[in-house]
């Protein structure tokens, strides 16, 4: 293999061309006569028999050459990237140039991956939230589980907000009954808004067991068209009337919602829980506002492949987040109007900005000479064994060494910055934009547990 030149444009688009000279071009064709000489008809010979110059007499002395020249680039090319230290994001682009019986040359055009050139990352000063805890927060707290562990008690007074409720009811549209207005025994809480503006608020002051009558206007927005900016009336039949009542704050009810035997440990435990929260939450936003300025000092170019394939992770992203609430994306597209590749469009400024801050601290790893050592990079296969409930075998399939070698990096990258960086007291005149953090994970603050 010889490289006959390299060159490469600032989009990070290389073209290499490489020769293959005749012993190597030999070597290629007599493999491909090996492989394909049952493909020719030699009278005289049965197929595959006949010898290889026979073919080359009756077909030309190029019959071999194309597979001779589809079983040699690939190495040619896969050498050509390992001397060079060239690491592809896309597959490259072959033109064949050149052949005859000397040998033949090729033309591979590639993106690879780019490197950064970062700017100041040492002694960066960011606002860090103070963590504070005050009784009010752990009252908080403690309503809400209040409100989880709540239980419904039917009443005999009229209904009042947020008092649940058992009603039939029936819409029509000028005396006509319309479809999906029609409800038999449903459950209903008071101020939720899951009915029309207006009609909840109508319903209180009545009572169990009255029938009424309500009126409302659907919104200019409506999703059903047919309906949209109408006047309805419904005829409403109630049949009961319930309220939360909540568990008194004692021991009993620490006991009933936690470990814990009595009030004062549930109080000491949802304050620890408090604090370990916000003061992940104070460390996000001081991480983040450093990143953000590593960002603005970073000048990288980054090949339009990289952003296409971030795009579209940050759209597999979402649809999963939707899922996870129960919507599918095609239906959020058919609700909002939007397409896939519009949503694609107003996602590539963000996708540039998260791969932009990987190279970033790749590019300080490699500044400041960090390294994975091979335990380190064992215990974090270990590690996601464990939460994937697998083998590190398995995971070691999903996720080549050089991809989590890379996510180790960029976060000792993203640590060495935080180490060496000062945090300020006061808050910043304008709110720092979150970024995905270095190992290319959306940072998320952690959900107190019961």
């Amino acid at each position: 293999m010889n490289l006959k030149s390299m060159e490469k444009d600032e989009k990070n688009l290389v073209t290499l061309t490489i020769g293959l000279e005749s012993v190597e071009f030999e070597q290629a064709i007599e493999k491909a006569y090996k492989r394909d000489a049952g493909r020719f008809n030699v009278p005289g010979f049965r197929r595959g028999k006949a010898p290889r110059r026979m073919i080359e007499t009756i077909y030309g002395p190029s019959a071999f050459y194309e597979s001779a020249v589809n079983l040699s680039y690939p190495g040619a090319y896969e050498q050509a990237l390992r001397d060079n230290d060239l690491e592809p994001v896309e597959n490259a682009d072959i033109e064949v140039t050149d052949i005859g019986a000397e040998g033949y040359s090729f033309v591979a055009r590639v993106h690879v991956y780019p490197e950064a050139e970062v700017g100041a990352y040492k002694g960066l000063h960011a606002y860090r939230p103070p963590v504070e805890v005050d009784v009010g927060d752990i009252d908080a707290e403690l309503s809400r589980l209040q409100s989880r562990n709540a239980r419904l008690v039917t009443v005999s007074r009229p209904i009042q907000n947020n008092d649940a409720i058992t009603l039939d009811f029936e819409g029509f549209l000028d005396d006509i009954p319309f479809e999906g207005g029609k409800g038999e025994n449903f459950q209903l809480t008071i101020g939720s808004g899951q009915f029309i503006p207006g009609f909840e608020e109508q319903l209180v002051g009545r009572s169990a067991g009255e029938d009424c009558q309500v009126t409302v206007t659907f919104p200019e927005d409506y999703h059903a068209a047919e309906l949209a900016g109408r006047e309805a009336v419904f005829f409403v039949t109630i049949h009961e009337v319930k309220e939360s009542e909540k568990p008194e704050l004692d021991d009993e009810f620490a006991k009933d919602v936690s470990q814990f035997d009595t009030l004062e440990e549930l109080r000491a435990d949802i304050r620890a829980k408090l604090e370990a929260q916000r003061a992940k939450h104070s460390d996000e936003i001081f991480e983040n506002a450093l990143a953000e300025q590593v960002y603005t000092a970073t000048e990288a170019e980054v090949p339009d492949v990289m952003i296409r394939e971030q795009q579209s992770e940050l759209l597999q992203d979402m649809a999963r987040r939707l899922s996870e609430q129960g919507m599918e994306l095609s239906s959020w597209l058919e609700a909002t109007g939007q397409t896939v590749e519009g949503l694609k469009d107003e996602m590539r400024a963000h996708a540039l900005r998260q791969i932009t801050v990987r190279l970033a601290f790749e590019k300080i790893a490699a500044l400041e000479e960090l390294e994975v050592p091979e335990e380190e990079l064992e215990a974090e296969y270990a590690k996601m064994a464990g939460q994937l409930k697998t083998s590190s075998k398995r995971v070691k399939e999903a996720v080549p060494e050089k991809s989590l070698r890379r996510d180790l990096l960029r976060m000792k990258a993203s640590a060495f910055v935080k180490e060496n960086a000062f945090a300020d007291v006061q808050p910043p005149e304008q709110v720092v934009i979150r970024e995905q953090s270095p190992s290319g994970t959306d940072a998320q603050s952690a959900e107190l547990e019961e």
